[in-house]
């Protein structure tokens, strides 16, 4: 069955594509200095999004994390915000689309930890695999896409 979101996914993450998102807003909370976050945050603005940020002490982006419904299995260096869902990490744009479009009864999504390779984490050529996980409203989750390492 050809799902055309997964080649989506494939293309956003090799080649920067603008106007792809529109005028979808994204809030990122990330802590002063992360280079990695800031990284994901132009990736976005080169697919398409609008993106604002802000800087939070640690322990408050902790806080905003579980109160947001993120398992701390799910956590990463930033959080962002956008129409009611909470992404957590390095999620790709088409991932972030595909949330929007299809509109599922849940939290968000995630990348755990910082794998090498994905958006806001490119270090050359390497690439470590990784999975995109939906989060539930009861902590469950399940994944929504995966990438390949090389």
């Amino acid at each position: 069955m050809f799902r055309p979101y997964i080649l989506a996914a494939a293309l956003s993450l090799a080649v920067p594509s603008t106007g792809l998102a529109g005028t979808v807003s994204v809030d990122v909370m990330k802590t002063s200095g992360c280079g990695c976050c800031l990284g994901w945050m132009e990736y976005l603005e080169e697919n398409g999004f609008e993106v604002s940020g802000e800087d939070l002490f640690g322990g408050t982006l902790v806080r905003l994390k579980i109160d947001s419904g993120i398992p701390p299995n799910m956590f990463s260096c930033h959080t962002a915000k956008v129409e009611g869902y909470t992404i957590e990490g390095h999620v790709p744009a088409a991932d972030i689309l595909r949330l929007l479009d299809e509109r599922p009864d849940a939290v968000g999504l995630a990348v755990p930890e910082m794998p090498l390779g994905a958006p806001g984490m490119d270090y050359g050529d390497e690439k470590e695999a990784f999975d995109v996980f939906l989060i539930r409203a009861d902590g469950s989750t399940e994944v929504f896409s995966s990438y390949p390492g090389n």
